[in-house]
């Protein structure tokens, strides 16, 4: 079983963090890979990717932003021969160490996708107001999508190779509402 993690980003000063906290090894995963899809960064972000021995860089050809970057990574991941594939942010907003809980569901073949939960109601850098359209956000995408969410806007996803091969993405923007609601069907 082949576990690919892709990290779509764009001048993260925190490339380095998010790559390091990935396991590099899972009970069930047989070989981890990562996948650093670069939105044009002007940083050093495919210089540290390299650095730390990253062997799947991609760097688009122009900045197109996060859904292009992430149904590029989904693309090139199945390429890749991935049977799981995990989106994280660059930004190390979610734990690494995560991972494996993510996937179990997948991996038990109880579920073709999984949403990681970043408990919003309780990050302080969320504003009163930021928390409350999150909240109704969920409750509007659960009811559209017919399933209980927690977190729409979630970068942290898991995937089966068949969920990915049965994404079909449009926008241009945020991909994590079009992924849940895509994903449902």
């Amino acid at each position: 079983m082949k576990l690919i993690v892709q990290i779509p980003c764009l001048d993260k000063k925190t490339i380095a963090q998010t790559i390091k906290d990935i396991p590099k090894q899972i009970p069930g995963i047989d070989k981890i890979g990562i996948l650093v899809i670069d939105d044009r960064s002007s940083d050093k972000t495919i210089q540290i990717a390299k650095m730390l021995g990253i062997e799947h860089i991609i760097r688009l050809s122009k900045t197109r932003g996060l859904s292009p970057a992430f149904t590029a990574g989904i693309e090139i991941a199945l390429k890749l021969g991935a049977d799981i594939i995990v989106n994280t942010d660059g930004d190390n907003q979610y734990q690494g160490k995560d991972i494996p809980i993510l996937i179990q569901l997948i991996l038990d073949r109880q579920t073709e996708m999984v949403i990681g939960d970043r408990q919003a109601k309780t990050i302080k850098e969320f504003s009163f107001l930021k928390k409350l359209l999150h909240k109704i956000g969920n409750i509007v995408i659960g009811q559209i999508s017919g399933l209980i969410i927690n977190d729409t806007t979630s970068g942290f996803y898991a995937f089966s190779k068949d969920a990915a091969i049965r994404l079909n993405l449009k926008t241009r923007f945020s991909h994590t509402i079009e992924t849940i609601i895509k994903g449902s069907c």
